[in-house]
């Protein structure tokens, strides 16, 4: 099948190598012309384990290519994957504007029948807006072409991507015609050989489909942050509540784990847009509204901990931490990608600067995305390992739960720090270990471990 892929981001790339992968004849347009210069040289721009290996075999055998011009790849597909950012507006509302400019381009550029599939994470309603501002240029041109435009969400996780695409757990399409569900399904065969379902629906269900997925993922991650919380007042812990509660085959062990916030492309952004859909539909969204208020502020609790162990007080005044240095492993807002966007460490670190502080940070794969993101700050710098970042800082930070962390050498990270001090915001160390090495250890959700030689008041 003849396929073009608009934007080569996260999910157009991603999209346009596995379709090449199967045998199709992938078209993948970019405006950036830099962007097209470095694939067509064999440099991808994100970090996605196996992204690259794809790309280069479909690439060299001809299958997968890469251009700026929109009217090459519309004029040459039979279908037509729209896969361009949709950033949160001021007001949480999705930025639509690149998806209607590639439509308006689509229509000018439309030589015969088209399947347009909306692979963005757009809101409910975008489909038809996208077929007037289609049908609004060839209007222009005085010229009729049949097309249909569907909606086929992407459920990829970072770091995981190519597994998710290849062997999906399902496919969901919003098609206006059993014509369109035929493409598709003719598309995604080869995906599924195992049975796994293609979910055909309505357009406008399956637009929902992906607000309402992973609004319901995000919900399950705040939820049991705010049991981490109550767990730390009462002196429980977490893990053992989430194996409890993770076993009732009704509730799994999935998305449970507590920590200090969700970030990434997807969730905060789909939970924004989600209750600004509600809203301008006259209705309340009092469960979507707490989950982003809950990882607002869980996303601050590691710095609050910090406050408490420092002596800031009940009036939490961050005052305790100036002139203190910190070390931060972990920049992305998760392992396996180098996605910092509403990544927690940028709260943590930015709070830390802001109250006097510096930092001393490593992440094995996002630095570069984390500079660009954050900017130059004064009292912030990197180093070129985990350990590197150590030297004479006054506490470790985890912020990320990278593999090569959870099993240091405890020795050489007492050794590197002034103090055994650790506050880990991803739950990645057993409280055991660090009792036994004389640590002084604050995770999410789970009694802090003080060493003997100093008395703190935290929770």
């Amino acid at each position: 099948m003849e396929i073009a892929v608009i934007g080569t981001g996260y999910v157009g790339l991603v999209a346009g190598a596995c379709f090449a992968d199967s045998g199709n004849e992938v078209l993948c347009v970019d405006k950036d012309e830099s962007k097209i210069q470095a694939l067509l040289a064999g440099e991808i721009p994100i970090y996605e384990p196996g992204l690259l290996d794809i790309v280069k075999r479909n690439t060299e055998n001809g299958r997968l290519r890469f251009t700026t011009s929109l009217q090459e790849g519309v004029e040459a597909a039979d279908v037509i994957f729209i896969a361009v950012g949709t950033p949160p507006g001021e007001d949480g509302s999705a930025d639509l504007s690149h998806v209607l400019a590639v439509a308006s381009g689509i229509g000018a550029a439309m030589n015969g029948p088209k399947t347009i599939v909306d692979k963005s994470t757009v809101p409910v309603g975008t489909a038809r807006r996208v077929h007037e501002a289609i049908a609004q240029e060839l209007e222009k041109r005085s010229v009729s072409h049949e097309f249909e435009v569907v909606s086929n969400p992407e459920f990829l996780k970072e770091g995981a991507a190519i597994d998710d695409f290849m062997k999906p757990d399902r496919v969901v399409v919003g098609v206006p015609s059993e014509r369109s569900a035929e493409v598709m399904r003719k598309l995604y065969a080869p995906y599924v050989r195992t049975n796994n379902p293609i979910l055909v629906m309505d357009v406008v269900s399956a637009e929902m489909t992906k607000y309402a997925a992973n609004a319901m993922l995000a919900t399950r991650i705040s939820f049991m942050n705010e049991i981490a919380q109550l767990c730390e007042q009462v002196g429980a812990d977490v893990d053992e509540v989430r194996i409890g509660i993770g076993t009732d085959s009704r509730i799994g062990m999935s998305f449970l784990f507590p920590g200090i916030g969700y970030g990434g492309s997807c969730f905060p952004k789909d939970v924004q847009a989600l209750v600004r859909t509600a809203h301008a539909n006259g209705l309340p969204f009092h469960v979507a509204e707490a989950v982003e208020r809950v990882n607002g502020e869980q996303k601050r609790s590691l710095v609050q901990k910090m406050v408490d162990f420092y002596g800031g007080g009940s009036n939490g005044d961050s005052a305790c931490l100036r002139g203190k240095h910190f070390a931060v492993w972990g920049l992305a807002f998760k392992p396996r990608t180098d996605d910092v966007r509403e990544a927690p460490a940028a709260v943590v670190i930015d709070e830390l600067l802001s109250a006097g502080a510096t930092v001393t940070a490593f992440d094995p794969e996002a630095e570069k995305t984390f500079r660009e993101s954050f900017g130059e700050r004064e009292g912030l710098s990197y180093r070129g390992s985990n350990y590197e970042a150590l030297r004479d800082a006054d506490a470790l930070l985890v912020c990320t739960e990278w593999n090569e962390f959870r099993h240091p050498n405890f020795d050489k990270i007492r050794e590197c720090l002034r103090e055994p001090v650790i506050f880990d915001g991803r739950n990645i160390f057993k409280s055991s270990d660090l009792e036994e090495r004389g640590f002084t250890y604050f995770s999410v959700g789970r009694p802090p471990v003080i060493a003997r030689k100093r008395q703190v008041n935290a929770a």
